[in-house]
C-alpha cells in the first residue's frame, strides 16, 4: 500500500498537470466529454468548486511541486468571493475542502478567516422550526429540502466553532445532525435523499429522491454522504449516536447483497436492472476514506473489516477498470463516477469530487494504517 500511495500521488500530479492547461483562467473542472475530447467546467458558484483546490493541495502536501501549488493558490484567489455565499447549503464542499485544506497545510491565517466568514456565511441557511440548514431554496416539488449530502457540510461548521469561531455554528451543525437521524434513515440504516419539511413547524412533508432511483431506494453516493457525516460528527464531539449511526450505515453499505465484489458500488443500491447499469467510482471513493476514519473509532474485527474493505476499494479504483491513463480522460485520476442519473447528467464520467475523496482515502491509509 506504501508503494500503492506513494506512485499514486505521483501520477496525480502529472495527470494535473495536464487538467491545469484544459480549463479557463475563471472555471473550475467538473468532469470530461469523452466524445469531445472536452473538460466540463463550472462557474465558482457550482457546489464542486472546492474540490479541485482541495485535491492539488492534497497532492503538493504529499510531492511538494510548486507548480501544482501556485495552481493551488490561484484557484483559492478564483474562488474566495464563494465566503459570502448563502444561496444553498454546499459551503462546506467549496469552502472547507479548498481553503481547510490549505489552512491545515500553511497555517496561513488569512485562510482561516476565509472559513470563518464562510461557517457564518452557512448558519444563515439554519432553520429553527425545522432544526435543521436548509439545502435548497422552496422548489416547484419542494418546499423546505434537506438532502443527506448537507450532512458534509456541518465539518466547517464545527471546526469552525471549535478553532475560534462562532459556538453556534457547532450547536447547529449538533440539530442538523439530530434531525437528520430522527428523519433521514428506514429501519436498516439506509437514507432517504431529499426529506421536504415545513420550514415554520419542521413537520415531515415527504420523503424523496432527486438523484436516486425512486424515493424508497438507496442511492450510493448518498448513502456514503451519510457514512461519512456520522462518523466525522463524531470525530467532533464525541457523542455516541454519532458512531453507533456510522456503525449500523457501514452495516447496511458492506452487507448489501448488491454491492459488487470488487466493492465499487452501482450507481444505486435497489436499482432491479443490477447488474446491468453504471457503477458509482464517487460513491466508492467517499466511502473508503469514512471507512478509515471509522476504522479509527473500532477494535478487533470491527475494525479490521472496515479497513481492510476500503484498501480493497483504494486497490480497485487504482486498477485498470477504474483508473485513467496519464495524459487521459481529460486530466482525471477516476473514470466511471456517476452524477444523477434520473436527470441524465453525469454518467460513468470522471467527476472532481470523486477525485478528492481518493486522495482523501490514500492520505488517510498513509496517515494512519503505514
Amino acid at each position: 500500500m506504501s508503494e500503492l500511495i506513494q506512485n499514486e500521488f505521483q501520477f496525480a500530479e502529472n495527470q494535473y498537470k495536464y487538467l491545469m492547461k484544459a480549463i479557463p483562467e475563471d472555471k473550475m473542472p467538473q468532469s470530461y466529454k469523452a466524445s469531445e475530447g472536452k473538460v466540463i467546467t463550472k462557474d465558482i458558484s457550482w457546489w464542486c468548486s472546492g474540490f479541485y483546490p482541495g485535491s492539488l493541495w492534497m497532492i503538493y502536501e504529499q510531492t511538494k511541486d510548486p507548480d501544482i501549488r501556485k495552481e493551488a493558490e490561484r484557484t483559492l484567489s478564483l474562488i474566495e468571493p464563494n465566503k459570502t455565499f448563502t444561496r444553498d447549503h454546499d459551503l462546506g464542499f467549496m469552502m472547507f475542502c479548498s481553503f481547510g485544506n490549505a489552512y491545515r497545510i500553511t497555517k496561513d491565517p488569512k485562510y482561516k478567516e476565509i472559513i470563518l466568514t464562510s461557517a457564518e456565511s452557512l448558519s444563515t441557511r439554519f432553520r429553527p422550526g425545522m432544526q435543521a440548514i436548509l439545502s435548497w431554496d422552496k422548489m416547484a416539488d419542494f418546499k423546505g429540502p434537506v438532502i443527506i449530502d448537507n450532512m458534509m457540510n456541518l465539518e466547517m461548521l464545527v471546526w469552525a466553532s471549535q478553532n475560534g469561531g462562532n459556538k453556534k455554528t457547532e450547536e447547529i451543525a449538533i440539530a442538523h445532525a439530530n434531525t437528520t437521524i430522527k428523519n433521514h434513515f428506514r429501519p436498516d440504516y439506509s437514507s432517504y435523499h431529499v426529506i421536504d419539511y415545513d420550514v415554520n413547524t419542521g413537520k415531515v412533508l415527504g420523503k424523496k429522491t432527486f438523484q436516486g432511483y425512486a424515493d424508497s431506494s438507496a442511492w450510493a453516493r448518498g448513502q456514503g454522504w451519510a457514512l461519512y457525516g456520522y462518523t466525522m460528527m463524531y470525530r467532533f464531539t464525541k457523542d455516541e449516536k454519532y458512531l453507533n449511526q456510522a456503525r449500523n450505515i457501514a452495516k447496511f453499505i458492506l452487507n448489501n447483497p448488491t454491492l459488487p465484489e470488487d466493492k465499487i458500488p452501482y450507481w444505486d443500491f435497489n436499482d432491479p436492472k443490477i447488474p446491468n447499469v453504471p457503477r458509482d467510482a464517487s460513491a466508492a471513493a467517499i466511502i473508503s476514506s469514512a471507512l478509515l476514519e471509522l476504522g479509527q473509532y473500532t477494535k478487533g474485527d470491527e475494525k479490521k473489516n472496515y479497513v481492510e474493505t476500503a484498501q480493497q476499494m483504494l486497490i480497485n479504483l487504482s486498477g485498470e477498470k477504474y483508473h485513467a491513463k496519464l495524459g487521459e480522460n481529460g486530466g482525471f485520476i477516476l473514470m466511471h463516477s456517476t452524477g444523477g442519473l434520473p436527470l441524465n447528467s453525469e454518467i460513468d464520467v470522471p467527476l472532481i469530487y470523486a477525485d478528492y475523496y481518493f486522495l482523501e482515502a490514500l492520505k488517510r491509509y498513509k496517515d494512519w494504517y503505514l
